[in-house]
């Protein structure tokens, strides 16, 4: 039984893991750094300003905090860092309690989907402490 389980052990298929999990925080980050004008127009859309240093924010936040996780420097801070960022903009963009119809349905879908989302945030940044500490 152990042979079965070796290759799930092996660093690049956790590091293929956590680039899964940061896959979105990459692409919006590389996204919004290529299309700045985009940016900070989403910020205004969801009434965040000043929207251009919002935008550099969000962007640095995704970008930095992505790579964090992946190369293991902190990754506990970055973990937490998108765990948080994650559940603030969940309440920002995905507030399903206050519309109706098919787009609350959807919302809702995603609203749950972002806290999953930061529970494995939270899930990373937990592990990587036990790490630490044993």
């Amino acid at each position: 039984m152990e042979a079965l389980f070796k290759p799930l052990r092996a660093p690049w298929l956790r590091w293929i893991c956590l680039l899964l999990i940061c896959a979105a925080y990459l692409q919006g980050g590389i996204n919004k750094l290529m299309d700045f004008q985009s940016a900070i127009g989403e910020m205004h859309h969801f009434g965040l300003s000043p929207a251009g240093p919002m935008a550099a924010l969000v962007i640095a936040g995704e970008l930095g905090a992505s790579l964090m996780i992946l190369t293991g420097c902190y990754r506990w801070l970055g973990a937490g860092y998108l765990a948080a960022f994650t559940l603030m903009a969940t309440f920002v963009a995905n507030r399903f309690w206050e519309i109706a119809g098919p787009e609350r349905f959807m919302m809702a879908n995603g609203f749950f989907e972002h806290l999953g989302l930061a529970g494995a945030f939270l899930l990373v940044a937990w592990h990587d402490i036990q790490k630490k500490e044993a």
